[in-house]
């Protein structure tokens, strides 16, 4: 008997891309539930051939529930995890509402699936920001090589990672500039189609964003608290991919070679790294796909052993539904949690 999965928040893009995954990759469930809120009850969404139709998650009974994937945002997550969670079932969050909490594990599985077995004090696991996910699985293995002692990396992320509404606004505005229209900001605070934009999240008092301020402490929980790391994260007029430009400074010398040797044998990555035109991986390329790419390996002569990578990766599946889904397959994998059917 197969577990039974709960998909909260199931019409957004990352809860329809969590719904793809699970069938893509014949996720051990007898029954998978959609949840999103009272005005999207009864919407239609796709599991593999199937259709599911939505139901309102604040009148589930979550007693039964093994899995509960939840997408629904920081404050919803704030409010219903722990209510999940005490109910038996174990809570795989999306969100930011709890990974800095010490009782919570902050979870890439290719970088430290061990600390998966902290979920019992909540029962709740949180998923680390998309632009931290894919940095990490690139850092691990050069990490364990060489240590890594400063990080300075700089994000090009896409608008999906504002959801559905940033999206929307990319391909209204493209299509009004083209028209000769004007271009209406109202996710942004800038236009963002045909343009850059230095500014992810809130601004805090020393001038950082919180997106920067997530990348900074998500790291150090993550692969090691004494890494130092600075980031600019920048919103970019591309659907779908993250790309981060990355510089890395060692305590022990690492050649370009090794670390392109110990990146292709490492979990998640993928290296494409061809000093020609085209010999490199976009966000284009990226979209749709699993592992966390990486091009453009070189040193960086301003510091002693240093590297610079170019990373990229599909932000709603590595950085979030990807992932997510991961962790209940760790979950599963090293028996930590059993089918509540099965149990009884």
């Amino acid at each position: 008997m197969g577990f039974k999965v709960a998909v909260v928040g199931a019409t957004g893009n990352v809860g329809r891309e969590m719904l793809a995954i699970l069938a893509e990759r014949r996720f051990p469930a007898d029954e998978v539930v959609a949840l999103a809120s009272r005005k999207s009850m009864g919407v239609e969404v796709s599991f593999g051939d199937k259709t599911l139709k939505c139901k309102a998650l604040d009148h589930y009974d979550f007693s039964d529930v093994d899995i509960c994937l939840m997408s629904a945002g920081g404050a919803v997550s704030k409010e219903w995890s722990p209510k999940i969670g005490a109910q038996g079932a174990v809570v795989i969050d999306n969100s930011s509402a709890w990974r800095m909490d010490p009782d919570v594990p902050l979870i890439v599985p290719e970088v430290n699936a061990s600390a998966v077995e902290g979920f019992r004090k909540k029962n709740i696991i949180a998923n680390p920001n998309c632009s931290t996910a894919q940095l990490v699985v690139a850092l691990k293995p050069l990490h364990d090589k060489a240590r890594i002692t400063r990080v300075v990396v700089s994000t090009y992320q896409s608008v999906s990672g504002a959801g559905k509404d940033g999206m929307d606004e990319l391909d209204r505005q493209t299509k009004a500039i083209y028209s000769l229209q004007d271009a209406e900001t109202k996710k942004f605070p800038k236009r963002i189609a045909f343009n850059v934009i230095p500014h992810i999240d809130v601004f805090m008092e020393d001038g950082y964003t919180k997106e920067e301020w997530k990348m900074v402490v998500e790291t150090k929980k993550i692969l090691d608290p004494k890494i130092k790391l600075s980031a600019t994260c920048v919103r970019v007029p591309v659907f779908i991919g993250h790309s981060e430009a990355v510089n890395v400074e060692f305590e022990n010398p690492i050649s370009v070679e090794e670390a392109r040797q110990i990146l292709r044998s490492a979990p998640g990555c993928l290296v494409i790294d061809k000093h020609e035109p085209g010999g490199y991986v976009t966000p284009y390329e990226c979209a749709g796909e699993d592992a966390t790419y990486i091009s453009r390996i070189r040193t960086d002569p301003t510091v002693d052993n240093g590297l610079v990578l170019w990373v990229v990766s599909d932000n709603l599946r590595k950085g979030a539904a990807l992932n997510a889904i991961q962790i209940a397959e760790c979950l599963i994998n090293r028996k930590l949690i059993q089918a509540k059917q099965k149990a009884a």
